[in-house]
């Protein structure tokens, strides 16, 4: 049991970033800290981290052992949540990453719908639009607006949305409607970033799928301010229809381009594979796919 101590230690070092955050967290001294990680590196052999007057960083062994003690860390955490679970309720925190805009429009009924049913989970919800790795522990699991998947995950589909091009009516009345995307070099266009699309705009001719690069006046990482914008008439925007539903509903914006449109993205529930799948984390998405179902975004 020394030694998984002296590997959870390890593991929040490098995390953390310091001997002294850890110390913190853990409520114990610098030097205990520092007599953890010594034991530990004496059983191996081997240096697992380099240690510098200004930072701390993995050798090539310490990284490889990094990752292999949290998968370990992890198995022991799920498995003793899923015994745990068999005479108890279903409780603990699940930490979950979602996209800005899904994060915000839907995810927030939703979670509070799977609580009045598990009120002993605890949802931590970052938003943000990056991509996650999930092997690094940070999250339980990721919510994702996609057409591709990463290997070695398990994806499950909550909901669907179409990729839509928008504008105001005024935008429209003043600028003119493009009836083709080869129009679009010769408007102003306002783009949604960190997407995985990156600088590209998607549009299909017939069966093929088309990119093109908009030139781009003002660019955002939230769909809600490109949706806003649009609606002001600053320009045209490419953004999932679940972006731009109340703006279209109250005719701010009017899609346009439809025959380019591409197929729906799909919005998943990713995870690792796990031997033991914590109870808070398989609830949750099966929760999660009957909720959408029920109550389409």
């Amino acid at each position: 049991m020394d030694k998984l101590n002296n590997i959870q230690v390890f593991c929040r070092i490098v995390e953390l970033g310091t001997f002294a955050a850890v110390a913190r967290e853990m409520h114990l001294s610098a030097m205990m800290i520092s007599k953890y990680m010594a034991q530990l590196e004496n059983s191996l052999g081997v240096a697992l981290l380099n240690r510098t007057t200004r930072q701390i960083s993995l050798t090539e062994a310490g990284e490889i052992y990094y990752y292999r003690s949290k998968q370990l860390i992890d198995d022991f955490s799920e498995l003793d949540e899923t015994t745990a679970q068999l005479g108890r309720h279903v409780k603990g925190t699940l930490k979950i990453s979602a996209p800005i805009d899904f994060g915000g429009l839907y995810m927030v009924p939703a979670i509070d719908a799977y609580q009045r049913k598990y009120p002993d989970v605890k949802i931590l919800m970052t938003l943000h639009n990056s991509h996650v790795d999930l092997s690094k522990g940070s999250f339980d699991l990721s919510i994702l607006v996609t057409d591709s998947l990463d290997l070695g995950v398990v994806a499950r589909k909550i909901a669907k949305t179409r990729l839509c091009t928008y504008a105001s009516p005024g935008y429209l009345a003043e600028y003119g409607k493009p009836d083709h995307i080869d129009q679009l070099s010769s408007h102003r266009c306002l783009h949604y970033i960190d997407t995985p699309h990156k600088d590209y705009w998607l549009f299909n001719i017939g069966k093929e799928e088309i990119k093109i690069k908009p030139n781009w006046h003002f660019a955002s990482n939230n769909g809600r301010a490109l949706c806003q914008a649009a609606a002001l008439g600053l320009g045209i925007t490419q953004a999932p229809e679940i972006s731009a539903a109340n703006y279209v509903a109250q005719g701010k914006l009017i899609e346009i381009l439809q025959d380019f449109r591409i197929s729906s993205l799909a919005i998943y529930a990713i995870y690792l594979q796990r031997r033991f799948l914590p109870a808070k984390l398989t609830t949750f998405v099966d929760f999660m796919v009957k909720y959408f179902a029920e109550n389409e975004a």
